[in-house]
């Protein structure tokens, strides 16, 4: 009956996936067969703390952070936990050995949520590393599937893709974490006066991590890349068309891709994979 409890604890996480996010979803399930369970743990975990500190107004967030904090490490100590969402976590951080520091780094950043509205550069930093850059280093932990040689020769590019799309997802929340959240993230930007210039100096910074992110993934383990390439795709399809967006239009609206926009990226993907071109 233990079997049947993990089925239903890496369901709860795929089904929260699949609600919160179509793009990550449908990537994920370009993934071989192998990875998809451990993925969908990963993000699991990470959107239920996010929600913590971005939706659960009217609660005492640092509280219920404080709480899933340590019930995740004592999930991951006892290899079991009656929450759902953290036991298929420890499950897959168990077997995949996911260091605790990429963990403790990414509590860091979800407390930083909790208190801070705007950052220098050491804090932008500080944050990219902990909410987005640890997050692929932890899929990277699954896809090299203890292969540490290969684990440390495409860190930096795991790196580089999480920051990626952090900080185009930055771009097109706009209207959503200044309005409403009070942050900016961007470091020394005032979005009641985004110039020109602002916003090409972060989409110059953006489009360095694409660079070296793609160089890392053409040299993913084969299990890995194609889904993972899907992934970039959308998002590089995104900051395209943010890129494209007047300054003054960031505010005003969310930027995003229709589904038969998707659509077409997967299909041009796969012909593109077929072909040994990616």
């Amino acid at each position: 009956m233990m079997d049947l409890f993990h089925q239903v604890s890496q369901l709860c996480s795929k089904i929260t996936t699949e609600k919160y996010s179509t793009s990550f979803s449908s990537a994920i399930r370009l993934l071989h067969p192998d990875l998809r369970g451990p993925v969908f743990n990963l993000y699991g975990f990470v959107r239920f703390a996010d929600e913590i500190v971005d939706t659960f107004h009217g609660h005492d967030k640092a509280a219920l952070l404080d709480e899933f904090k340590t019930e995740t490490y004592r999930a991951i100590e006892r290899r079991i936990c009656l929450n759902p969402i953290l036991h298929s976590f420890q499950l897959t951080v168990n077997k995949y050995n996911i260091p605790l520091h990429l963990i403790e780094a990414f509590f860091n950043s979800m407390e930083m949520d909790l208190s801070k509205t705007s950052y220098n550069s050491e804090g932008y930093k500080e944050y990219i590393y902990g909410s987005a850059e640890v997050v692929g280093l932890m899929c990277l932990c699954v896809f090299c599937d203890g292969n540490q040689q290969q684990y440390k020769q495409l860190m930096g590019g795991a790196r580089s893709l999480g920051a990626a799309f952090q900080k185009v997802n930055f771009l097109r929340d706009v209207k959503a974490d200044y309005q409403f959240l009070s942050r900016t993230y961007f470091p020394g930007v005032d979005f009641m006066n985004f110039t020109r210039s602002d916003k090409q100096q972060i989409e110059a910074d953006i489009a360095s991590d694409f660079e070296e992110a793609y160089k890392s993934i053409l040299q993913l383990p084969v299990k890995a890349r194609f889904g993972v390439y899907v992934a970039y795709k959308y998002y590089l399809s995104l900051f395209k068309k943010i890129k494209k967006t007047k300054p003054s239009h960031i505010l005003e609206q969310r930027i995003r891709i229709p589904n038969f926009g998707k659509v077409l990226i997967l299909a041009k993907a796969g012909i593109r994979s077929q072909f040994n071109i990616l």
